[in-house]
């Protein structure tokens, strides 16, 4: 009979998480918390020196960690970092990847580079990752893939079309992974965050009435922290989510519960 040890559910102890992305934000906030939960976090970023950051952060916690280079428009550069991975650790435990791009313009305004470029990032090179991490955790026998996509998957707006896109192939593409995979032990999922107080979103909180306007949209009126992040990523990391996958969590503060609300006078 199988003991459960609830009080165990999100250790992560002995497992070696990457997390791409991890210079900022959301990658950041996710890479501190699976280092909190005792997993060993490789920060991987284009931007080494904000992943050396997070490792000094995680390090002052007395976690463990370290700071690697990727670029994802780079097949050599994310295989380097897969196989890397893999000859510095017994194991690749768990995946997260975080990185995208936006240019918000009509989509008739779109030049054919600047459509490359956001499917270069958020799609060709999540795929990259998926690719290289489904393939090593399938060889293993275990592990946890981690897709940070966003509302948008669901949910659009003017000026987001080619954004919107991207994030809803990463959806499918996780979900298609997921099946194909999990005869081998390893879960695929996805996590779509709402408005979400990062870099991204520099230009529109230069815009006071368009930030309160999507803080409004949210059932808590407020936009998300990207440190309320790390909490599902450390759930669908650890054992608690053992039998989670193919599945898309939205953590948006209900945005998509009630999107396009009107509160009658009631």
């Amino acid at each position: 009979m199988r003991v459960m040890r609830y009080e165990e559910l999100f250790r992560l102890e002995g497992r070696v998480a990457v997390i791409v992305g991890a210079g900022s934000g959301i990658g950041a906030a996710s890479a501190k918390g699976l280092a909190a939960f005792g997993a060993h976090a490789v920060c991987a970023d284009i931007n080494l020196d904000g992943a050396r950051a997070t490792v000094a952060e995680i390090a002052a916690g007395g976690q463990a960690g370290e700071a690697v280079h990727v670029d994802l428009t780079d097949p050599a550069s994310v295989t380097g970092l897969i196989e890397g991975v893999r000859s510095r650790h017994p194991s690749l435990d768990v995946l997260v990847t975080t990185p995208s791009i936006n240019i918000r313009k009509p989509l008739v305004r779109y030049t054919d580079e600047e459509f490359d470029r956001i499917v270069g990032v958020n799609l060709k090179g999540t795929f990259r990752l998926l690719r290289g991490a489904g393939t090593v955790m399938a060889q293993q026998g275990r592990g946890s893939i981690i897709v940070i996509s966003s509302i948008r998957a669901q949910s659009v707006e003017p000026g987001q079309g080619i954004y919107a896109a991207t994030k809803a192939a990463q959806v499918q593409m996780a979900r298609a992974l997921a099946a194909e995979v999990g005869p081998q032990g390893v879960r695929v999922n996805v996590i779509a965050p709402g408005v979400v107080d990062t870099p991204l979103v520099n230009p529109i909180k230069m815009h006071p009435e368009w930030y309160q306007a999507y803080a409004a949209r949210s059932i808590l009126n407020r936009w998300g922290m990207a440190d309320e992040l790390a909490g599902p990523v450390v759930f669908l990391a650890s054992d608690a989510s053992s039998f989670v996958t193919g599945a898309v969590l939205f953590v948006d503060g209900g945005w998509t519960a009630v999107d396009g609300r009107f509160t009658p006078p009631l």
